[in-house]
C-alpha cells in the first residue's frame, strides 16, 4: 500500500512539473495556409501608352490588378515570334494563371507553349481560335469599319485604308469598310495598303499621302502605333481630308480631320473572365466574340468640332445600320449584292 501511495504522489508531481514547464513555453500557432497569388501577364506588340489598341489591353489589366488584387506584369515586344514564345513561356513557368497575347500574331507562339502548361489560360486578341487552354478573344472590327464606310461614301469622293500587316483582324475590318461604302455607292473607290509592320509611322504617313494624292479624301489607319503617321498626313494636308480614330479617341491627333472615333473597350469582358479564372469557375466552350450588340464594348462617336462634321441625316442612317448589324440583319463581311 505504501508503494502505491508513493507511486501516486510521484505521478502527480511529475504531471504538475510538466504542466508548469509547458506553461512557461510560448505556444507557436500553426500557420494558416497561404492563398495562391493570382497572377496575370500581358504581351503587347508595341507601346502600352499608344492611346489605342495596346493601351486598351494595358488599362484592362491594370483594372484586374486593382479590382481583383492580382499580380500583374506586362512586356512590350518587337514583332518576333521567337520573343513571343519566350515571353509566354517565361510567364507560364512562373505560375501565371492568365496570359493575354494582344494580337493575332501571338496565336501560333501560344499554341507552341500552351501544351506544356495546361493549368494556364492563354488568351489571344483578334483571334477566333479555341484549342483547349488557348482561347481567342475577338472584337469584330468589321462592324464599326462598315459604319465608317457608310459615312465615307456619304460624305467623300474616295477612301484609303492603311494597315499594319495583312492578318485576318485587319483585312476583315477593311472588308467591312469596303462593304459599308459599297452599300451606299457600289462604285465608291477604296484603296488598301499594308506597310508590313505596326511601328513604322513614317511608312504609314507616306502611304496616306500617296492615297490623298490619288484622290482619297477619307484615309483611315488600322496599324497600331504606326497609324499615328496617317493622322500626321491628314493634319498636314488640310481640313478637307477626313479620318477616323481606330480603337480609341484620336481627335487630338488631328482635331479638324477626325470626324469620328471607333472606341473598343472590352476591358470589362476581360475582367469578368479573370474573375472567373480566379474563382475557378471559368469553363470555356468557344472563343469570345464581341460586336456592336455589346454596347459597352464597341461604339462609334462623332466629333462635332471637325472641319467636316458628320451631318445629322448621315448620323441617323448610321444609327439605323448599327441596329441592323446588332440584330444580325447585316453581315458586314458578306459582299454587297
Amino acid at each position: 500500500m505504501k508503494q502505491r501511495v508513493l507511486l501516486y504522489v510521484f505521478t502527480v508531481l511529475l504531471l504538475t512539473a510538466m504542466l508548469v514547464a509547458c506553461a512557461g513555453q510560448p505556444v507557436t500557432p500553426t500557420p494558416a495556409p497561404q492563398e495562391k497569388p493570382f497572377k496575370v501577364g500581358l504581351l503587347l506588340p508595341g507601346s502600352a501608352n499608344d492611346q489605342g489598341w495596346n493601351q486598351i489591353a494595358y488599362d484592362a489589366f491594370k483594372r484586374i490588378e486593382k479590382e481583383l488584387g492580382a499580380e500583374m506584369s506586362y512586356v512590350e515586344l518587337e514583332q518576333s515570334p521567337a520573343s513571343f514564345e519566350k515571353a509566354f513561356r517565361d510567364f507560364a513557368s512562373q505560375g501565371y494563371q492568365m496570359i493575354l497575347g494582344h494580337g493575332f500574331e501571338f496565336q501560333d507562339p501560344a499554341l507552341a507553349v500552351a501544351k506544356d502548361y495546361p493549368n494556364t489560360f492563354f488568351f489571344i486578341s483578334s483571334s477566333r481560335i479555341f484549342a483547349g487552354n488557348v482561347i481567342g478573344l475577338n472584337t469584330d472590327s468589321s462592324q464599326p469599319f462598315y459604319l465608317m464606310g457608310v459615312i465615307a461614301a456619304k460624305m467623300g469622293k474616295g477612301a484609303g485604308l492603311v494597315g499594319g500587316m495583312e492578318i485576318p483582324p485587319i483585312s476583315e475590318a477593311f472588308t467591312g469598310f469596303i462593304n459599308g461604302a459599297r452599300s451606299v455607292d457600289p462604285n465608291f473607290p477604296v484603296s488598301v495598303t499594308y506597310i508590313g509592320n505596326f511601328t513604322d509611322a513614317a511608312a504609314a504617313k507616306e502611304a496616306a499621302l500617296s492615297m490623298i494624292a490619288q484622290g482619297a479624301d477619307f484615309v483611315i489607319p488600322n496599324a497600331d502605333v504606326a497609324g499615328l503617321g496617317v493622322y500626321q498626313a491628314v493634319a498636314e494636308t488640310g481640313p478637307h481630308i477626313a479620318t477616323f480614330g481606330a480603337f480609341g479617341d484620336f481627335t487630338d491627333k488631328a482635331p479638324q480631320n477626325v470626324v469620328g472615333n471607333y472606341i473598343a473597350d472590352y476591358g470589362q469582358g476581360i475582367i469578368n473572365m479573370a474573375k472567373a479564372i480566379k474563382e475557378g469557375t471559368f469553363k470555356p466552350t468557344s472563343n469570345v466574340e464581341f460586336g456592336l450588340k455589346d454596347k459597352d464594348v464597341m461604339w462609334l462617336t462623332f466629333n462635332d468640332k471637325a472641319a467636316r462634321p458628320v451631318p445629322e441625316d448621315v448620323r441617323k442612317l448610321v444609327e439605323e445600320v448599327t441596329a441592323k448589324i446588332a440584330a444580325g440583319e447585316i453581315n458586314t463581311l458578306a459582299p454587297v449584292q
